[in-house]
């Protein structure tokens, strides 16, 4: 039971087990969770908690499962980062086809440091790179909206 509760969880309701773009698929559905709980912070904070708590807890044993290390079907990681990648964003069509991609790209591309988190063993090493590249996207989106709204565009 708690193996298959640890692949259910980790693939996030089996969306990492989708052969195309497993990562870019999961990022849409935390995109989706985004927009549904952005009207009430303090339940987006919890919610966005709980996934990541919900990650380091079952990743490093689907990792085991799968046999391999950060397979791409573990995408609980990609839901978590891109959850904090929208947080406290306004969410206008704009901002949110902005985010997603952004934030598949500092996914894909691991920027330093965070190509040195994904190193790390285990449950850190799935959920920290995709963390770090939410915390980036979220960065990068607040500083451009505060910059165009300076510029009146």
């Amino acid at each position: 039971m708690r193996d298959h509760l640890a692949r259910l969880l980790s693939t996030f309701f089996y969306v990492g087990n989708v052969p195309v773009a497993p990562g870019s698929l999961a990022s849409l559905a935390g995109t989706l969770l985004a927009v549904i709980f952005h009207g009430d912070p303090a339940v987006y904070i919890v919610f966005w908690g709980a996934i990541t708590l919900v990650g380091f807890a079952v990743s490093a044993r689907a990792e085991k499962l799968f046999g391999r290390k950060d397979p791409s079907c573990i995408v609980i990681d990609e839901v978590s980062g891109v959850l904090l990648a929208f947080f406290a964003l306004p969410l206008t069509p704009a901002v949110i086809v902005t985010t997603f991609f952004l934030f598949r790209a500092f996914d894909m591309f691991k920027i330093y440091p965070v190509n040195r988190f994904e190193e790390l063993p285990g449950a850190v090493g799935i959920m920290a790179d995709d963390l770090w590249a939410g915390l980036y996207t979220n960065i990068v989106m607040q500083l451009a909206i505060r910059w165009a709204g300076m510029m009146n565009l």
